[in-house]
């Protein structure tokens, strides 16, 4: 007696290219999501370390006088018995919270950018502690003097992604075109770059600009930026 069996056929080329079209389809729907979900969560951290690096400069500033600059690195060298070096970046200015004690770790200054590489958590010396590309934000100078608490509490302190010019412009490839930013009331906002100037504005006017109605006003702060010192 002969049984029928049921032949097996293998995927005729017309049907495997049917497939991989819909894949294709399917994971160029799904692509744009997954990156705009990856830089929510660089976004989201950037907020998080923001607020962290924000705490620790009110407590330097009450400790020091001011926010971190020359003269506040010579008294945190003697203060701490350190060869901390001054240094004009923004990782030369935020290691003083490192020797000051206020900052146990590096993560708190990190941001991602195109600038930046995971921290290392190797604190030992100035040239391991806040290393190169270690540090994403920038920070606020009265020129090449520190900032205070005291002011205009909508005034930005720090701030990132900045391009790779280090030019006071912003990177939009970066948390969704946002840029992260410290006020000095240690709110932490994410606002838009704007997309013809890569500036950020505040109350309508670039985040630096001084004069009536700027949160800087018309006194004698000149708001000069340090900037990251980015990896090698």
């Amino acid at each position: 007696m002969k049984t029928n069996k049921s032949l097996r056929r293998g995927f005729t080329l017309v049907e495997l290219l049917v497939v991989i079209v819909i894949i294709a389809a399917l994971a160029g729907l799904t692509a744009p999501m997954v990156i705009r979900q990856r830089k929510k969560a660089d976004q989201t951290e950037a907020v998080n370390n923001a607020r962290q690096t924000g705490m620790g400069l009110n407590e330097f500033d009450t400790e020091y006088g001011t926010f971190p600059d020359d003269t506040t690195a010579a008294a945190v060298k003697e203060a701490t018995d350190t060869a901390l070096v001054s240094g004009t970046t923004s990782n030369d200015r935020f290691r003083q919270l490192v020797r000051a004690g206020i900052a146990q770790s590096e993560t708190m200054f990190y941001a991602k950018t195109a600038y930046t590489k995971k921290p290392d958590g190797i604190l030992n010396t100035d040239t391991q502690a806040l290393a190169a590309g270690e540090v994403g934000f920038g920070i606020l100078m009265d020129g090449i003097k520190g900032l205070s608490s005291s002011g205009n509490p909508s005034r930005p302190i720090i701030a990132a992604p900045f391009k790779l010019a280090m030019d006071g412009t912003f990177d939009s490839d970066y948390y969704d075109a946002k840029a992260v930013v410290l006020r000095l009331d240690n709110s932490v906002t994410s606002l838009p770059i704007v997309s013809t100037s890569s500036n950020v504005k505040i109350n309508g006017k670039n985040m630096t600009e001084t004069g009536a109605d700027t949160v800087w006003g018309t006194g004698t702060v000149v708001p000069t930026w340090a900037y990251p010192n980015p990896k090698k």
